[in-house]
């Protein structure tokens, strides 16, 4: 079946209808199910030796570890830079900047990665990841720090996409989960090192040195990339010239996507950070122009791009569609619960959130990455995995939400870990759901379609647990300490909301009532994530079964 015959076919089936196959077509389902395809997966053209397979791993893969190790070793940088430049009001913006560049640029590289090769797109992410990277290290004032973590943000999100992309090319699919779950773990690693290291480094040999230590394993990766990852597409797409191929870039689809996310995402950021209200005229004029851009992108999918950076059949077929509603939702609640977690313990145990703890949810994550990869290979299922693996999010959502004054410290601990674990194989098993989902030709642009909503859900999670946070969190201070104490109730409640460390130096009266508050604020956040988790796993509910060969 020809791929014009199979897009204009999935336009127009209805979303209960059952999507085709990734590794069949449809004129051989009945021959199929008698006779499985199992060896067009992967395809013969990249069968690679072992040791090729291991140099592959090794280049994707330490981009990755290091794409982790960086987001960590930022944040533990944001205090001496703000001291620096003196502009520590706008430290927050370092970590907005890179998070809204990797949600616009994502999607993106799934397309290239088809246009440019693996290879190809593989190299861009590297170059933009590794210039800003540098740059940040060279930066002479704080706007042009940000400047740079965006250009960094521009390859960050390539770099994760692009290797899922690669590795689906030569791993059988029935595998293909363990493999992600073992790129978690490195992922977790790095995210972990990342901390320490980066603070010792900076306390040591000053902050910039923290940026410019990244530059070996970006060169190791750099120089595996180009001389192993030979990943060959099908013939027509190969023999394609550079000006054919650079035809296919849907150029006005890709502005009115990132314009259209990027708007959206910067609209709640500036509300959290800036504490804007939903009426000032620049949060209701950036999420009004968010709107217009989306409707444009649709438009320009639709009806005028050629080749579209996000095909719209791909999103009116049922397991596609659900991955990405299911992954928007539960990446929000994920990155709540990362975000308020240690709130609760600084604001309302008045503790710090220990290392231990730190462990135990790393930990979780890890396996249940390779738990899940490791269910699928030995199964061939993924549906079951993946309802479970949403209700261990919803128990842990509902068992936060019971702490209270009581609760002792080895149940705040244990009770993270269905969220790690849980998750950790949600998006392994979705992941894995949309690649089997599709036709192999729409492979790579699913994988970025994934990894888009999965980090929309990441800011947007942050962004509205944080509103909501910070509107409660008001409005009970107010309550609490009213009267001749008004004045003094308004400051501490602006010190309260702005850092929880000058709680414990407040008078006893206003520290319980700042204590009281928060744990109110963060009971309303929690609820909140019950809501979405449940919502999460309806929307997981229409996902296929889908034959892992």
């Amino acid at each position: 079946m020809s791929t014009s015959r199979r897009a204009s076919m999935s336009e127009t089936t209805s979303l209960l209808e059952e999507a085709p196959p990734s590794y069949y077509s449809t004129d051989d389902v009945d021959e199929a199910v008698t006779e499985p395809q199992v060896d067009l997966d992967p395809q013969p053209l990249n069968n690679f030796s072992r040791r090729d397979t291991y140099w592959i791993l090794a280049g994707l893969w330490s981009a990755v570890l290091l794409g982790a190790f960086d987001g960590t070793v930022v944040a533990t940088l944001l205090t001496p830079i703000g001291s620096e430049f003196n502009a520590s009001n706008q430290s927050s913006y370092i970590g907005t900047s890179y998070l809204l560049s990797v949600c616009c640029f994502t999607p993106l590289y799934g397309r290239l990665a088809d246009i440019l090769g693996r290879k190809g797109a593989m190299l861009l992410a590297l170059t933009l990841f590794g210039s800003g990277t540098i740059l940040c290290g060279l930066a002479p004032s704080m706007t042009f720090l940000i400047v740079s973590r965006a250009v960094a943000g521009m390859g960050g999100g390539g770099v994760m996409t692009v290797s899922s992309i690669a590795v689906s090319d030569f791993i059988p699919l029935k595998q293909r989960g363990l493999y992600q779950g073992m790129a978690n773990i490195l992922f977790g690693l790095g995210a972990g090192l990342g901390g320490p290291l980066g603070g010792w480094v900076s306390d040591t040999f000053g902050w910039r040195t923290a940026f410019y230590m990244q530059a070996p394993v970006l060169i190791f990766s750099f120089i595996l990339v180009i001389t192993k990852v030979n990943i060959r597409l099908p013939s027509e797409v190969e023999n394609q010239s550079l000006a054919e191929k650079l035809q296919r870039i849907d150029v006005l689809g890709s502005i009115t996507l990132v314009a259209a996310v990027g708007l959206l995402l910067l609209g709640f950021s500036l509300k959290t950070t800036e504490e804007l209200p939903w009426s000032h005229p620049l949060i209701y004029s950036l999420l009004c122009s968010s709107v217009v851009c989306g409707f444009g992108f649709v438009y320009v999918e639709k009806h005028w791009a050629p080749y579209p950076v996000m095909p719209l059949h791909l999103m009116t077929q049922r397991t596609p569609l659900a991955v990405s509603i299911s992954n928007l939702l539960t990446s929000m609640t994920a990155f709540s619960m990362l975000y308020n977690v240690p709130l609760y313990f600084s604001a309302v145990r008045l503790e710090p959130a220990t290392k231990a703890g730190e462990s135990h949810l790393k930990v979780a994550i890890s396996t249940g990455s390779v738990f899940a990869g490791w269910i699928m290979r030995r199964t061939g299922k993924l549906y079951t995995l993946t309802l479970v693996s949403s209700l261990l999010t919803i128990l842990a959502s509902t068992l936060v939400c019971l702490w209270g004054n009581n609760t002792s410290t080895f149940h705040l601990w244990i009770d993270l870990i269905p969220q790690g674990f849980g998750m950790a194989s949600f998006i392994t098993s979705t992941l894995i759901a949309m690649i089997a989902g599709v036709y192999r030709e729409d492979m790579a642009v699913a994988t970025g379609i994934t990894y888009l909503f999965r980090t929309t859900g990441q800011v947007l999670g942050v962004s509205l647990s944080g509103a909501i946070l910070q509107g409660v969190l008001l409005q009970r201070l107010r309550l609490r300490i009213s009267g001749p104490d008004a004045d003094k109730a308004e400051l501490s409640s602006r010190c309260c909301r702005h850092t929880t460390e000058i709680i414990p130096t407040l008078d006893p009266l206003t520290r319980q009532a700042a204590v009281d508050s928060y744990a109110d604020a963060l009971r309303v956040v929690f609820i909140c994530q019950v809501a979405i988790n449940v919502c999460g796993f309806l929307a997981c509910l229409p996902i296929q079964e889908s034959p892992l060969p």
